[in-house]
């Protein structure tokens, strides 16, 4: 993902985005980070976070699994490298320390819970191999609930889940349903929720006699970026509020349609993500709970310009994107 380098980042409304209509869906991304280029405003991109912290909540805290509590740390897996996705997760200006509303909240969880957070950085299909071994703790990073994925982990939600496509500046057209990219080329990051929802609309179009969506993988953000500019795909879907930084950033394309990111009928949830059978879901809830009433989730959701992904209750396993029909 580029990142124009800098030490602040303005936080403001971006011009508004195709919502396609959701069940119980919110206006996802009206208020996006977006840098104006002005000096000493906004929020700091530099190494040097300040962050947000929180004290010990005892009554989450109380909640948290002996072992866990005696050791101390929560131990806590986040993306890297190639999955770097500004301003969820991604680097500061130096190029080595990790920053974002997910290091935010993360950290906020751990302080609420009385543990040391220990962040380890791996590529995303790493972070369920590290759940799955118990080497995590936990995940936050972009996680969206999934049916299938609750068969394997616990979810505690903490942010509305939308997702957006992407198009070069002055394209002309819009996605408002899967007609839109019937025969279109559109890139998607493999094994996520966004890739799950295009293969679904893809396989509607052929059922209606259109031509399917043309599905194309790289792998990193500034690949799909220059395929974008030079023209070798249409459009690239991914999470919202990373289109709509991008957007603001680069200035070269623009959101041609939103989403949620469970697909047309609900609404979709990014959650804590823990092993299934840990015994930490219900921690992490409280703490979320705790950090929505104190105000500091809502300041950390401000700082990076996603007041609009809000929940207003940390919701244990909720409805998730639906199965893949088989």
């Amino acid at each position: 993902m580029s990142v124009r380098r800098g030490a602040t980042l303005a936080v403001t409304l971006l011009a508004s985005t195709v919502l396609l209509t959701a069940c119980g869906a919110s206006d996802p991304a009206t208020d996006l980070a977006a840098p104006k280029g002005q000096k000493d405003t906004g929020v700091n991109i530099g190494p040097d976070q300040n962050r947000i912290r929180g004290e010990k909540a005892e009554a989450a805290a109380a909640l948290v699994p002996d072992a866990v509590r005696e050791r101390g740390t929560l131990r806590i897996g986040a993306g890297a490298g190639a999955d770097a996705v500004p301003p969820l997760g991604f680097y500061a200006t130096d190029d080595r320390t990790r920053i974002g509303s997910e290091i935010d909240i993360a950290t906020l969880v751990a302080d609420t819970l009385g543990l040391k957070p220990q962040f380890e950085e791996v590529s995303w299909e790493n972070l369920f191999v590290g759940l799955d071994s118990s080497k995590f703790d936990a995940v936050l990073s972009n996680v969206t609930v999934t049916e299938e994925r609750k068969d394997r982990y616990d979810f505690a939600t903490y942010r509305l889940d939308n997702i957006a496509f992407e198009a070069k500046k002055g394209s002309g057209w819009k996605v408002k349903g899967p007609a839109d990219v019937a025969g279109r080329t559109i890139a998607v990051s493999s094994g996520t929720n966004q890739e799950k929802i295009l293969v679904d609309w893809s396989e509607q179009n052929v059922e209606a006699g259109r031509k399917p969506v043309d599905i194309t993988y790289f792998q990193k953000d500034t690949d799909y970026y220059l395929a974008l500019q030079s023209g070798r795909i249409d459009a690239y879907l991914g999470p919202s509020p990373a289109a709509a930084y991008h957007v603001a950033t680069a200035g070269q394309s623009e959101i041609i349609g939103t989403l949620s990111g469970a697909g047309g009928d609900l609404q979709g949830k990014i959650a804590a993500t823990t092993r299934k059978g840990s015994g930490l879901v219900d921690a992490y809830a409280a703490a979320i709970d705790h950090i929505v009433r104190d105000g500091s989730y809502g300041k950390v959701l401000k700082r990076w310009g996603l007041s609009g992904e809000a929940v207003e209750k940390s919701e244990i396993n909720p409805p998730g994107l639906p199965r893949t029909e088989s």
